[in-house]
């Protein structure tokens, strides 16, 4: 089996570089992304290339430049486009160093946003994350037991990023109470899992849909059902905002619902 390991060259992702290789069954492919919103950032690409000449692994890298004002959310989403289109190339599965406050600290995030019921439904199921249910504590202890090297990154002290505001707390919070929090998790990703086949089996694959079915369905679930047939494109006013179109938009009229999303309207039924 062939996986993309994420290594930005910090103690997560070095520890699990580590682990993953002694496992010789497996080819790993070593990928770093390097975001260009620090001027030294390339760096940080040279020392997971030299990691994984030291551990035998293909190297994979791909910098673009995002500058200094860019967000935490913009580097996440290009980072993982860079890893999907890897995962493509070799037919590979990604891999995270995703860990135990990793997920708390997300599932605060949400909250503190104010969040659904998928708040606590974080982390997409297809990327594998081996190291979920260990706290951040443990893995830096496997480091300096191992004698390992990593690079701290400064943006992680910066106060401009909600995340590292919220670190400083949830890392004081007692281990059993993240573990809580982590069955939580489990549980509520489950549930999301459940509700997306019964959407599925509701709505269909489209290109077509009903308008008669949105209409009469009550709003929360309209609402989960466009969720799904836009592919969670869509923010909750632009789906509030599509759904009473569907509801009122004549015959052969169209409505530009967002992200380059257009529904067509027919008496009966809608397509994307």
């Amino acid at each position: 089996m062939k996986y993309i390991v994420a290594v930005s060259g910090g103690v997560d992702s070095v520890v699990l570089l580590d682990l993953l290789s002694k496992t010789r069954e497996h080819q790993l492919i070593v990928a770093h992304f390097d975001h260009g919103i620090r001027e030294n950032s390339h760096e940080d690409a040279e020392f997971v290339k030299q990691l994984a000449e030291k551990y035998g692994h293909t190297f994979e890298v791909k910098r673009e430049e995002l500058g200094p004002q860019a967000g935490e959310a913009l580097a996440r989403e290009r980072r993982y486009a860079f890893l999907q289109e890897l995962a493509k190339k070799h037919e590979a599965q990604i891999v995270t160093a995703h860990h135990l406050d990793d997920l708390v600290e997300t599932v605060a995030i949400n909250f503190v946003r104010g969040t659904g019921w998928r708040g606590l439904a974080v982390f997409h199921p297809s990327i594998i994350r081996p190291l979920i249910d260990m706290p951040k504590e443990k893995l830096v202890a496997y480091a300096k037991r191992h004698s390992l090297e990593w690079r701290e990154d400064p943006t992680n002290k910066t106060e401009a990023y909600l995340r590292n505001r919220l670190r400083g707390r949830a890392e004081f919070l007692p281990e059993d109470k993240k573990r809580e929090i982590r069955a939580l998790h489990a549980a509520q990703s489950e549930l999301r899992k459940h509700i997306g086949q019964e959407i599925r089996q509701l709505v269909g694959d489209g290109p077509e849909y009903s308008r008669y079915l949105f209409i009469h369905l009550p709003a929360k679930v309209a609402l989960e059902a466009l969720r799904y047939v836009t592919k969670k494109k869509l923010t909750r006013p632009q789906l509030e905002r599509l759904l009473h179109a569907i509801k009122t938009n004549p015959h052969g009229t169209k409505f530009e619902a967002g992200t380059g999303i257009t529904a067509h309207f027919t008496t009966r039924n809608f397509t994307l």
